[in-house]
Order: structure tokens, then C-alpha cells, then sequence
């Protein structure tokens, strides 16, 4: 066999499957030219430890096994299943497999519905597909739009980004589109199901032929409801892999509530739990970018070390928040939905909703930021007297068990 070395691509024969090379990372081991995606990765050797860390998991999710030789295959597909299961892992290994890394120009387009999960993947990519050479830019607003168009000029395999920004540079002829043969579109339900019509104003401004379309949801209710994915233009072949909506469960993530009767006292509640937050590492959800800086600046106040994210800041910030957040140097911290959607850090553990979301759809984004995986993860929900009702209302919706939270909840991390 050819031996590969980094930015080789080696002959045709040898691409077959782009991730069963000398490739450093999570492999997907397959034969006969696709016919079947065996259901063992292989982990090479090189960098074995790295590799669990990065892709948390040895073998492939059933989304995975499902998806990823229909996506290489060329046809369309929409993959819901729950999250972390492995959506994002599915198109990255799917989208590398078809680039041709001869051709700079770009290939691949992914749209995500937030900044931070564009940069996510990017990264995501980059790391798996270092061996290869690959470009691939994060065209997201708050950046400098003059570096954009100078990366973009340089040459980029793949582009992911929000709706905006990418359109932006469609329209300013900076990004061509002329060689895309796969669109993604990652949280598809969430960036669909907006007023705005930025998506599908990328999606006819591409002018994009003869593509591969990829939609990736999380799971709709069991009711059919909330987060079914309203698709782009039907295509012949469209595939819809994932588990049946009366499958959705939250399995491995313990899920308990505190009874607290008003709602200022929530902060003292927040402040006894405090050491058990930094246990592990923890996010807080409030419902509006003016209760994420109150609480902020509250628990500072009180002397705990917390740091906060929200649309509001601007980006340079919200990148330095995540780096620290990422590395582990901050241990809780304070967010709006914005930190709902596709994030993933492993260390994370441990979720409370201080304040109950505003809608049931948005319970099992935000808790499954813990859980990732298969690991497992706590969920802890502040319920005023008035918020019962919802909370029944989840436990209903999801078919789950949310009870009191026991005084022993430090142990269950």
C-alpha cells in the first residue's frame, strides 16, 4: 500500500476510505467499496490516547452505522437521533471521504445556527482530516469580513459557518460555489424553523446542482412535534435515518428538581450547590441575556468564580469564554440558549436550568449538553411554585422521571 504522509493524498486506490489510512484518528473500517460500514472503528495507534479524547467514542453510534454510507453514496439524507450521538462525527467523516483534495475550491458547505458550533466543526474537521491537507474555513459573523475573503480567496475544501455570513460572501462573489457537491445543514430544525429566511436564501444563491444534501435534527417529540425537520426541496432518494420519534428517550442523564418558592431565592440555592458544580464542569441556562449578566455579576459578587456567554458579546469574547471553558481553566458557566444548540465539551457533566425553558423542545438541547456519548450526566431544575406545571409537562413530553434532588446528588457526578 501507498505510504501516505501528511497532505498526501495518495493514489485512487488508496482513498477508498479517507479515514483507514495513516490517519490519526477515529476510523471508520469498511469493505467492498462501501457496500457495508462494519460497526467497530478502528483507533490507530499513533495517537490512540488523543483520539479517545477527541472523538469520545471507539465505535459507531447507530446514526453513524446508518448514515454514512448512504451520505457517500451521494444521496440525500436527513439524520435525527438524539443528541450526542454522533451527528456532527457522521457528515465530518462523510464530507472528507468525497472532498478531492487536488481541487482548491470549495466542496463542502455547512451551515450551523450558531457561531460557536460553525467553529466547532471547523475544528472538528481540521483535526480529522490533518493527514490530508484539508482547508477549512469558519465564515461566521463578528469576524473580520476582510479575512474571510482572503482565506476564501486562498482556496477552502470546506466552508462552515452561520447563514449570514456565508450569504454575505456568496453575494460578494468571494465564496464560489461552483464545485459544492454536499450541503449541510447541522441543528436543521432549529435554523428551518426561524423566521428568518437566511438558510434557504443560501440555499438558491449557491445555485447548487447536482448536491448531496445532509439535514441533522435531534429527535422529534413523540407527539411529532417541534423538531421535525421542514426540508429544502425535495430530491429522489431521500433517506431519513434515526430513531422513530416514540423511541426518544434521555437515557443516562439523571434528571432531579429543587423546590424553591420564590424566585430569589434560587440565588442562594445556586450558591449551597456550588462546590458540587466545580466537581466536574457545569453549565447554568437562563432564559434572557439580562439574567445571565445578573447572575453573573451576583455569584462574582458573593466571590465564586463563574464566567458567562451570550449573543450580546462580542465575538472575540465569546471565543476567549470558550477556550477557557474548552481547557478548563473556567468550571461553570452562565449561558442563554445560544450554548443549547450541538456544543460539545466531554468534561461537561453536570446541567441546571435556573430558569425552566421556555419551550419543551428546548429541555433535551440544553441537558444534553451533559451525557455525551453515553457518559453519563445530571440534570438539576430550579421549579418555583408556578413552574410546576411545566416541569409536568416535560416529564409528560419526554415519557421521563424527574424527582426531588437528593442530598446525595455530589455523588451521582
Amino acid at each position: 500500500m501507498h505510504s501516505l504522509k501528511k497532505g498526501d493524498t495518495g493514489p485512487p486506490q488508496d482513498r477508498k476510505l479517507v479515514l483507514e489510512q495513516k490517519f490519526s484518528v477515529l476510523c471508520v473500517q469498511s469493505t467492498a467499496v462501501h457496500k457495508q460500514i462494519l460497526r467497530t472503528f478502528v483507533i490507530l495507534t499513533s495517537r490512540g490516547n488523543a483520539v479517545r479524547e477527541m472523538c469520545s467514542f471507539e465505535k459507531p453510534s447507530a446514526i453513524q452505522q446508518r448514515a454514512i454510507k448512504q451520505i457517500i453514496k451521494g444521496r440525500d439524507v436527513i439524520a435525527q437521533s438524539q443528541s450526542g450521538t454522533g451527528k456532527t462525527a457522521t457528515f465530518s467523516i462523510s464530507v472528507l471521504q468525497c472532498l478531492d483534495i487536488q481541487v482548491r475550491e470549495t466542496q463542502a458547505l455547512i451551515l450551523a445556527p450558531t457561531r460557536e458550533l460553525a467553529v466547532q466543526i471547523q475544528k472538528g474537521l481540521l483535526a480529522l482530516g490533518d493527514y490530508m491537507n484539508v482547508q477549512c474555513h469558519a465564515c461566521i459573523g463578528g469576524t473580520n469580513v476582510g479575512e474571510d475573503i482572503r482565506k476564501l480567496d486562498y482556496g477552502q475544501h470546506v466552508v462552515a459557518g452561520t447563514p449570514g455570513r456565508v450569504f454575505d460572501m456568496i453575494r460578494r462573489r468571494s465564496l464560489r460555489t461552483r464545485a459544492i457537491k454536499m450541503l449541510v445543514l447541522d441543528e436543521a430544525d432549529e435554523m428551518l424553523n426561524k423566521a428568518d429566511t437566511s438558510v434557504l436564501r443560501v440555499s438558491r444563491s449557491a445555485r447548487l446542482g447536482a448536491t448531496t444534501n445532509i439535514e441533522l435534527a435531534p429527535c422529534p417529540s413523540r407527539s411529532g412535534e417541534g423538531t421535525a425537520v421542514p426540508p429544502l426541496p425535495a430530491h429522489p432518494g431521500l433517506v431519513q435515518v434515526g430513531r422513530r420519534a416514540d423511541e426518544l428517550t434521555l437515557e443516562g442523564i439523571k434528571q432531579f428538581f429543587v423546590a424553591v418558592e420564590r424566585e430569589e431565592w434560587k440565588f442562594d440555592t445556586l450558591c449551597d450547590l456550588y462546590d458540587t458544580l466545580t466537581i466536574t464542569q457545569a453549565v447554568i441556562f437562563c432564559n434572557t441575556k439580562r439574567k445571565v449578566d445578573w447572575l453573573t455579576e451576583k455569584m462574582r459578587e458573593a466571590n465564586f468564580t463563574v464566567s458567562s456567554m451570550h449573543g450580546d458579546m462580542p465575538q472575540k469574547e465569546r471565543e476567549s469564554i470558550m477556550k477557557e471553558f474548552r481547557s478548563g481553566a473556567s468550571r461553570v458557566l452562565i449561558s442563554t440558549d445560544v450554548w443549547a444548540r450541538g456544543l460539545d465539551v466531554p468534561q461537561v457533566s453536570l446541567i441546571i436550568n435556573y430558569d425552566l425553558p421556555n419551550n419543551r423542545e428546548l429541555y433535551i438541547h440544553r441537558i444534553g449538553r451533559s451525557g455525551r456519548y453515553g457518559r453519563k450526566g445530571v440534570a438539576i431544575n430550579f421549579v418555583k411554585n408556578d413552574d410546576i406545571r411545566i416541569l409536568r409537562d416535560i416529564e409528560q413530553y419526554y415519557s421521563t422521571q424527574i424527582d426531588e434532588m437528593p442530598m446525595n446528588v455530589a455523588d451521582l457526578i
